[in-house]
């Protein structure tokens, strides 16, 4: 579904992607793993469209879209969680998935909004309030469900557990395995490695803008390197 070769991208004069190459197959949860600053979001940034390349390309379903802008991307079936959620502080929660589906031509936007509801009832009994009253992890839900609002079929997820108390993350956590049962497409950007790697079918380590490491999630939980440097055994 999605095809990542030589990938370079900078700020400025700092080139902070030095030619990744990766992929995600339909139906998989995909994760990427790595320290801060090792370049993940800028990487998620450069596939949904908000961040330039220099260098590469990145293919959606066999299309070359690197010149797309982001809208025309959300439009083909990529969304966005971005990190921090980013969500319209002076609008209520309803009007927020709203704007999520603005791309959309046709379907039933009421059972869109029904189906985020399901997902996260705790939505559904603050409908009407502004999006800037809520705490981070209603904030976090409301996210999402923004990005699910637009039907993707490739679900970009940029740190959705930070900042959440930990039932919460358990919460975030169940809700992406149930997506992928679904069928929904996943590449997941994770604070918390271990838990990335328990619902991921397999992972990338990013190390300053390169890839380290890749293979089967359960191959790289193993891995000593990774059970060193992120999962603290």
């Amino acid at each position: 579904m999605l095809s990542v070769e030589n990938l370079r991208s900078a700020y400025g004069r700092i080139e902070v992607l030095h030619g990744v190459t990766l992929h995600v197959d339909a139906g998989e949860i995909v994760t990427l793993i790595g320290a801060n600053g090792a370049g993940k979001t800028t990487l998620m940034h450069a596939i949904s469209g908000v961040q330039p390349i220099t260098a590469g390309s990145v293919r959606f379903e066999t299309q070359p879209i690197e010149q797309w802008s982001a809208h025309a991307r959300v439009g083909a079936g990529i969304s966005q969680v971005p990190e921090g959620r980013q969500v319209f502080d002076s609008l209520s929660v309803k009007d927020n998935l709203r704007l999520g589906a603005w791309s959309r031509r046709g379907g039933d936007l009421g059972q869109s909004l029904a189906r985020v509801c399901r997902l996260f009832p705790m939505l559904d009994a603050i409908w009407e309030a502004p999006a800037g009253t809520l705490s981070g992890g209603q904030q976090q839900m409301l996210a999402i469900g923004r990005a699910l609002m637009a039907s993707p079929r490739l679900l970009l997820l940029d740190e959705p557990s930070m900042g959440l108390a930990p039932n919460l993350v358990d919460h975030v956590l169940a809700v992406i395995r149930s997506l992928k049962d679904e069928g929904l497409t996943i590449l997941l950007v994770e604070q918390n490695a271990g838990a990335a790697l328990a619902i991921a079918d397999r992972a990338y380590v990013l190390e300053t803008g390169r890839v380290a490491l890749d293979g089967n999630a359960t191959d790289i939980q193993n891995d000593r390197r990774v059970r060193e440097a992120y999962l603290g055994i």
